[in-house]
Order: structure tokens, then C-alpha cells, then sequence
């Protein structure tokens, strides 16, 4: 079941000032040529820049109760680790000097804000997704509506040492030794 969808289309404004650069240089192109080659020229800019506008607009993302599809890329909500709305200034960060060369991005630059989603297990070959989008709240709170449903369980964020649901029997819990069991957990592997 679809859960969200969003085309991320290219603004009329970019097809209008698309246009116009297509006419200024088609006009450069064209002077001193007969009205044929003018036509000619003013035909394959306007053909080649709309079909660059039409591919690079046609990107959607999709998610439905099981994964979420961003451009051709794939990844089931399981994996799905941390997920938050970007502003603007965020999300310049994370496609500039704070990006990880093996993250997958889909952003464009008339989608200033984005969608960070993190992603669990390892080893994980993209550590995260930055996905531009026009409604980051949206799919952010799309994808954790979604989230606990993929795995059949509902959403939890306790910690696995963390016994706070257990029933009280009025005996005190016995200590735990945390070193012990969070041996490995974020450790180097060397």
C-alpha cells in the first residue's frame, strides 16, 4: 500500500528562464546564418534542454508499507535507522563539506530542504540517505508512521538494557554490568 509519493518536478521558472537562455544563445548561434539554420538551431537547444529538464524532474519518491523507492534506488523501512527533516542550511552541509562520499544523495538545487535517513546495520555500504524533497515534515513523519509497520512490531527506543516495561515485583533489579554488555558496540574492529 502506497503511504506517500512526491514527483520531484522541475519549477515552471526553470523552464521559463530555460527558454530564455535557449534564446539567447541560439540567437548567438544563429547570426549570419539563413533563417533554416536559425530554426535548426533554436529546434535541438529547446529538444536537448527539455529533455534534460523532463529526465532530471522525473525522479519520484515513493513509499508504501514495506520500502521506500527514491529515484531507482531501493531500501526496506528494517533498515531504516534515524530519520529527520533538514532545513535549508542542514541540508547544504550535508551535500558539501559534511557529506560522506558513500551516502546516497538525490537532491536538487531547487529543493532546498531535505530528508536525512540513516541507515542500520552493518555493514552498510550507503551510511545515509539525503533525500531533497518539498515536504521534509511530511516524509519524515511519513516514513516513521510506516517504519513500525515493515517490521511488525511497534516503534520502540529503549535501550536493550533498559528493563522499564517489566512488571514490578518489588525486589530491587539486580545491577548490571553495562561494560560488559555493550562490549563491541561501536567499537573498532582492528
Amino acid at each position: 500500500m502506497r503511504v506517500y509519493r512526491e514527483r520531484l518536478g522541475v519549477p515552471a521558472w526553470w523552464w521559463l528562464a530555460t527558454g530564455a537562455c535557449v534564446l539567447l544563445l541560439g540567437t548567438t548561434l544563429w547570426a549570419g546564418f539563413s533563417v533554416v539554420v536559425a530554426v535548426t538551431i533554436y529546434a535541438i537547444l529547446e529538444i536537448g534542454c527539455a529533455v534534460t529538464l523532463l529526465v532530471w524532474g522525473s525522479a519520484t519518491i515513493e513509499l508504501t508499507d514495506r520500502e521506500l523507492r527514491v529515484g531507482s534506488q531501493r531500501l526496506a523501512l528494517t533498515r531504516v535507522g534515524e530519520v529527520a527533516a533538514l532545513d535549508a542550511t542542514q541540508t547544504r552541509a550535508l551535500r558539501g563539506p559534511r557529506a560522506d562520499p558513500a551516502a546516497y544523495l538525490l537532491v536538487r538545487p531547487y529543493l532546498p530542504e531535505s530528508v536525512y535517513i540513516e541507515i542500520a546495520g552493518r555493514p552498510a555500504d550507503r551510511p545515509y540517505w539525503l533525500i531533497g524533497t518539498r515536504n521534509p515534515a511530511d516524509l519524515a513523519a511519513a516514513i516513521e508512521r510506516a517504519r513500525p509497520r515493515a517490521d511488525g512490531a511497534p516503534a520502540c527506543d529503549d535501550e536493550a538494557l533498559d528493563h522499564s516495561a517489566e512488571i514490578d515485583d518489588g525486589e530491587p533489579p539486580e545491577p548490571v554490568d553495562t561494560q560488559a554488555a555493550h562490549i563491541g558496540k561501536d567499537s573498532n574492529a582492528w
